[in-house]
């Protein structure tokens, strides 16, 4: 009881807090935006030989479909009157297509994706740092520490086309664009037809994210190696593999479980500058295509899905605190 009350309870409301503001503030900012959705999506579908009134009614129901009818208070009230319920409104770049629906159909996309690739660099960056800090002098440490530290600079649009130049254009071994190809009803031809057309884009996120897994573990674990634990655990005679796994990587663990986890959350905004590159069907690309039809339901409802999953992420490390650092006490 003292656990829930002293430790979970307070974090819950945290939770809470984040959530409510965040989309608060996902509601407004869009309502300041110079730009007016109804009025665009008139004059793209509106001509002139329409009925001044066919016009009239189209436009209150434009209003009502993104929300913006009634005072800014009314609105606001209804905004979660709905998102209550889970209705986030059409999509007005796919209508009438509800905009859940689109998010729905293109999670598992970004979530197979986006998990893949962040637990390969998580787990490849930190002990490939840990292990270059804890051989500072050898030729491993050299070179995967220059290789690592050169590559992390690369912007990232400038080596997914470099991917997609090489191995998709110029030597075609992975598909250009796409999430799969064939039917689902052929399990096996289209299961291998996934794993190949989230090959490079995967790839283009392991290596940079390798990169900065690596520096920030090397950093981190540099510190421990430094520590009394760990000069005295070498003086004792202690295996150096057990050192490095034991001593090493588990002191300096901490701070890179709470970047997983952080990671694991953002799955919800999916990666935007990777799936427009890829042409990949994920919530990513989904979010590309609607700030350029200025959706403003859809932005709004990928904006929302990305602060829950992280707060959601962010609640589930900090509650498990206490069960991976013996430091951290339940009171």
């Amino acid at each position: 009881m003292g656990f829930v009350k002293s430790y979970a309870l307070p974090r819950l409301m945290q939770w809470a807090v984040v959530i409510f503001v965040g989309t608060t503030v996902t509601f407004i900012i869009p309502r300041l935006l110079p730009t007016d959705p109804v009025e665009q999506t008139l004059r793209r579908v509106s001509t002139s030989q329409l009925d001044p009134r066919a016009i009239e009614t189209f436009r209150n129901t434009l209003l009502d479909l993104y929300g913006l009818q009634g005072t800014p208070v009314e609105q606001y009230g209804r905004f979660w009157g709905r998102l209550v319920h889970a209705d986030l409104g059409p999509s007005l770049g796919a209508f009438p297509t509800p905009v859940t629906q689109i998010i729905r159909d293109g999670l598992p996309w970004t979530i197979g994706l986006l998990t893949a690739a962040t637990l390969i660099s998580w787990v490849l960056g930190i002990i490939l740092g840990t292990a270059a800090a804890y051989f500072p002098r050898s030729r491993f440490s050299h070179i995967t520490g220059g290789v690592l530290v050169s590559v992390y600079p690369v912007p990232y649009f400038i080596l997914a086309l470099v991917l997609v130049m090489a191995f998709a254009y110029y030597i075609p071994i992975f598909p250009l664009v796409g999430g799969a190809s064939g039917s689902p009803a052929n399990l096996g031809p289209y299961l291998v037809s996934i794993v190949q057309h989230a090959f490079l884009p995967a790839l283009s996120l392991v290596i940079l994210g390798t990169a900065f897994r690596f520096i920030i573990a090397r950093a981190l674990a540099s510190t421990v190696i430094s520590s009394d634990a760990v000069t005295y655990a070498e003086v004792a005679g202690l295996p150096r593999r057990r050192i490095l796994f034991g001593y090493v990587l588990r002191n300096s663990l901490l701070p890179q479980v709470t970047d997983l986890a952080l990671a694991l959350g953002a799955l919800f905004e999916g990666a935007l500058i990777t799936e427009f590159v890829f042409s990949y069907p994920g919530v990513g690309y989904r979010l590309y295509t609607a700030i350029l039809q200025s959706d403003f339901n859809m932005i709004m409802g990928v904006t929302i899905f990305s602060i829950v999953g992280i707060a959601t992420a962010a609640l589930v490390i900090d509650l498990m605190y206490p069960l991976i650092d013996p430091r951290v006490r339940y009171r």
